[in-house]
């Protein structure tokens, strides 16, 4: 299959999302938080989010040298609390194994705690504009719709990696994204401006191929009432100060509930995300690590 790539570009250069500010760099770190920060995030939510995380731990070692609790209170808003304790896990591995300087090799990348497939190779094309196909949701949807069926893992990553032209690694990534976030919508796709709709099989015609296909996400579980919900109320508390573990329920927002809050507060603690100390007075109490 073949894409335009001068359409491509050419649209990019036109159209594309020339406000995010971690396109301006090409520093791994800083480029490895913006894409852990983007993960199931809205860009809007994460843009002023990035510029004040990179203020605070501008480096793999200012963010190893801090304790888990310090990145968890810098990612307040951001939600799946996960991710910024994956984020400083790999900044204390980076400062252990690379001496404190991010690795630019795929394998190494890999082996870093937190990072997948995509995540490795976004650091290698965004900053170090290196001949790679990157398959997040947005371009792994274009991909599928092009193709018109849905992608197999190993068959939409091998059909990434070889559209990207020579010496326009950077940005035929980024273009592909942004037509993706813009264009190729999940929902009410425009395929009128598309510059692809001429070799686009399905043309937003019958049964979506995006549907079921590698690095496209089914539908998101609702949040309200969720064990998410549950657990980010606990780590918002948190961020204030301790809780005792008898309100732990009431502050999950199940005070009738304690069984359900005691399994959830379980999976907290086993992800190293909440920690339970015993108060001088004997009082179990709750903290962030």
């Amino acid at each position: 299959m073949g894409i335009p790539d001068a359409r491509v570009l050419d649209w990019f250069a036109r159209e594309g999302r020339s406000d995010l500010p971690w396109r301006a760099t090409r520093d791994p770190w800083a480029v490895l938080v913006a894409e852990v920060m983007l993960q199931q995030t809205q860009v809007t939510r994460v843009a002023p989010r990035w510029v004040g995380f990179l203020d605070r731990f501008p480096d793999p070692a200012a963010c190893a040298a801090a304790p888990p609790a310090a990145v968890l209170r810098a990612w307040e808003g951001l939600g799946y609390n996960r991710r910024g304790l994956a984020l400083h896990r790999c900044a204390v591995a980076v400062v252990e194994r690379h001496d404190g300087a991010m690795p630019f090799d795929l394998g190494a990348l890999l082996a870093l705690p937190g990072i997948g497939p995509y995540t490795a190779r976004a650091v290698l094309v965004f900053a170090g504009e290196r001949h790679h196909g990157v398959l997040d949701t947005n371009i792994a949807r274009v991909l599928a719709r092009v193709s018109g069926r849905p992608l197999r893992p190993r068959e939409a990553q091998d059909l990434a990696d070889a559209l990207v032209p020579a010496e326009a690694s950077w940005a035929w990534n980024s273009a592909l994204m942004d037509l993706g976030a813009t264009v190729c919508t999940k929902r009410r796709p425009r395929c009128e401006v598309c510059p692809l709709v001429d070799g686009c099989v399905w043309r937003g015609q019958g049964v979506d191929p995006a549907v079921g296909s590698a690095g496209v996400p089914g539908r998101q579980s609702r949040f309200a009432g969720s064990d998410r919900q549950g657990r980010g109320r606990l780590i918002d508390a948190l961020r204030r100060g301790p809780v005792t573990e008898t309100a732990a329920a009431a502050v999950m927002g199940w005070p009738d509930d304690p069984a359900r809050a005691e399994r959830v507060l379980s999976g907290l603690v086993r992800d190293g995300l909440v920690v339970r100390r015993h108060a001088p007075d004997d009082t179990r109490t709750l903290h962030l690590p």
